[in-house]
């Protein structure tokens, strides 16, 4: 089968062995997978390793085999894959053996993939392949941490530093589904339009004075992923007593911040990173009731992913980037 691996180093397109089915397991015939990115640093990590690995997270597609053992799913059923390995139940923390896919396991980029039938869920019939193949990861890291440790509530107003992202996104539409206002920034004018279109109220430069321009506003909830540019630009405009999640760090992990400000501002800080099974199907269900659909970018073949990977690196999508598989 085709597939796109890490090998000594490099990435590349080639043909590797069908996976084999075990016993509590699916393999599941691809349609889609989408690109995180979490997938472009994994050539780093990986380093110069001669087995060739299948990376990816995100994939949908049917249900070719069935494993003994296996009850509730049939050869034909549409699913989605879930990458937060081993991690069911809603917890305050990821369990000890929590893990992704597609590292150390092999991921989606390819025609199969063979996991635990405890990771695929029904896919949405509302959902084209598309959109479904680009769910998950991005949707679920979102949903817990605007829901479980942002806890937003409706008439809240939530700030995202940084619109363009797959995460950010959803957080835009989840947001909007319960009630709350949304302030996004962006450096393009062109991502600022895009986050209005699909529901945010307001879109301001990440370059302006966030303080000046948000003056008339009362900001209960920061969810950010861009770590050290924008963390203390967050704080200064955040309420006195606000919440404020990180999920991820894309410029510098360590940031300095004044903790005499923060304790006497009595601000919240929650560290978040993707989410249970449980979530998972709890925002599915949010999805569907709200008839909400994931923001696709743009769509590559397998044999373009190359092109995909570098079309991602450069920042200049808005909303998911996605393979079409077959």
């Amino acid at each position: 089968m085709k597939a796109f691996v890490i090998e000594s180093g490099e990435l590349k397109v080639k043909d590797m062995k069908e996976p084999e089915l075990k016993a509590g397991e699916v393999v599941v015939g691809l349609k889609t997978a989408g690109i995180n990115r979490r997938d472009l640093g994994l050539p780093k990590r990986y380093g110069n390793r001669p087995e060739a690995l299948i990376i990816g997270s995100d994939g949908a597609g049917i249900i070719e085999a069935v494993g003994e053992g296996v009850s509730g799913l049939s050869v034909g059923d549409e699913v989605i894959i879930n990458p937060a390995l081993r991690w069911y139940e809603n917890s305050e923390a990821p369990p000890a053996e929590f893990d992704i896919l597609g590292m150390p396991d092999h991921g989606t980029f390819a025609e199969k993939v063979a996991l635990s039938a405890e990771q695929v869920e029904k896919k949405p019939g509302y959902l084209s392949w598309e959109e479904a193949g680009s769910l998950a990861l991005a949707g679920l890291t979102g949903y817990r941490a605007l829901f479980t440790k942002g806890a937003v509530k409706k008439g809240e107003t939530l700030f995202i530093p940084g619109a363009g992202s797959g995460v950010a996104t959803y957080l835009i539409q989840f947001a909007k589904n319960e009630g709350a206002r949304v302030i996004v920034t962006s450096r393009s004018d062109e991502k600022r339009k895009h986050a209005l279109e699909i529901g945010a109220d307001r879109a301001i430069a990440t370059d302006s004075d966030w303080k000046q321009e948000l003056a008339d506003e009362t900001i209960d909830l920061v969810i950010d992923s861009v770590g050290a540019a924008t963390f203390n630009r967050s704080l200064d405009v955040l309420k006195k007593g606000g919440r404020i999640v990180i999920f991820g760090a894309t410029t510098d992990d360590n940031v300095d911040f004044n903790l005499r400000s923060f304790f006497y501002g009595q601000y919240q800080l929650f560290g978040s990173t993707m989410g249970s099974r449980e979530e998972l199907r709890d925002m599915l269900a949010h999805m569907e009731k709200h008839n909400t659909h994931p923001v696709i970018d743009q769509v590559f073949d397998l044999e373009n992913a190359q092109e995909a990977f570098d079309h991602l690196s450069r920042g200049k999508q808005f909303g998911k980037v996605v393979l079409h598989i077959k």
